[in-house]
């Protein structure tokens, strides 16, 4: 009999890869039957799924009978919360990670598996506390450590699909483009293509669970500055791309509202302590080295996307 794969944030990056690796796996789909969670199974995203033969159930974070129905038979659970930028940002995440934690082990649920961030306070020691959208996510793992389930985690880097939509570069006026940030052009970036490599991780560790019990996959393909990273756009595009450092007070004006200083934290930690803190790299050596398949780098990203700038 198959297991259930009860997969959240579906119809996202994240999750869709999930459903797509395994789909397509030979081993995993007939090991696993999926459930894919979201908030509105109307959607033209969310019917796609069925024709993949996948079960799509609405559920809902803050609705506990939802997340019932959503988890009921549930073997293996891969939970993905959404940060919303704003005064609520933390105790709104941290009660909806513990909320479908908590269901699933009450629906006699196997194993969780987290999409986490790094624990910024931790790692600085206090130093940087201003990252409340890496500090939830590290927090809800850390909850889920303590339940009486097995688990495993998935700590995305930076996504590559950033370059070619928020964070594309802009005409600089003169003919040349311009990739903006707030650190310097040698801050190392950990890319990952979320959408094609997310279920690279997750196929591991539902191949060998119990191998990657506990385990963190800091998932990245490999690190890039910002020099390397317009390097990788000009080349890609045939145009100019330079990178600029911009003033702290210019870089948030650009923000959405509300995600000004946690985003400048953010980028700030980046650049001083490493995405993953010092370890970073042989963190991500070892979690790309352990993933299911060959990840892209951002040129071969780049070149499947046909990324153009006009």
């Amino acid at each position: 009999m198959s297991k259930l794969l009860v997969v959240f944030g579906a119809t996202g990056q994240q999750g869709g890869s999930v459903i797509n690796y395994v789909v397509n796996d030979p081993e995993l789909s007939k090991i696993f039957k999926i459930r894919g969670i979201t908030r509105d199974p109307s959607a033209a995203n969310a019917q796609a799924l069925l024709q993949k033969g996948v079960e799509v159930v609405k559920g809902d974070a803050n609705d506990h009978e939802s997340l019932k129905q959503a988890l009921q038979g549930a073997h293996t659970v891969f939970i993905v919360t959404v940060t919303v930028y704003d005064a609520l940002l933390k105790p709104r995440e941290l009660a909806q990670g513990k909320a479908i934690a908590d269901t699933a082990v009450d629906a006699g649920a196997q194993y969780l598996i987290f999409s986490t961030l790094p624990y910024v306070t931790d790692i600085t020691k206090g130093v940087c506390s201003t990252v409340p959208s890496f500090d939830v996510k590290a927090e809800i793992e850390e909850y889920i450590r303590t339940l009486p389930i097995k688990s495993a985690f998935f700590s995305p880097g930076i996504f590559m699909q950033n370059y070619v939509t928020m964070a594309a570069p802009h005409p600089a006026g003169d003919g040349t483009y311009s990739l903006t940030s707030v650190v310097s052009p040698t801050t190392r970036l950990p890319l990952i293509d979320v959408a094609e490599d997310t279920g690279k991780y997750i196929g591991a560790i539902l191949a060998e669970p119990d191998k990657y019990e506990g385990k963190v996959f800091s998932a990245a393909t490999r690190f890039y500055t910002y020099d390397e990273i317009a390097q990788e756009l000009s080349k890609a595009t045939g145009k100019i791309v330079k990178y600029h450092q911009l003033p702290v007070e210019v870089f948030k004006s650009f923000l959405p509202p509300g995600s000004g200083d946690t985003v400048v934290g953010m980028m700030q930690y980046i650049q001083d302590v490493g995405y993953y803190g010092p370890q970073g790299a042989e963190l991500v050596e070892w979690s790309a080295q352990n993933a299911r398949g060959k990840l892209p780098t951002f040129d071969e990203f780049l070149a499947r996307q046909k990324y153009t700038l006009q």
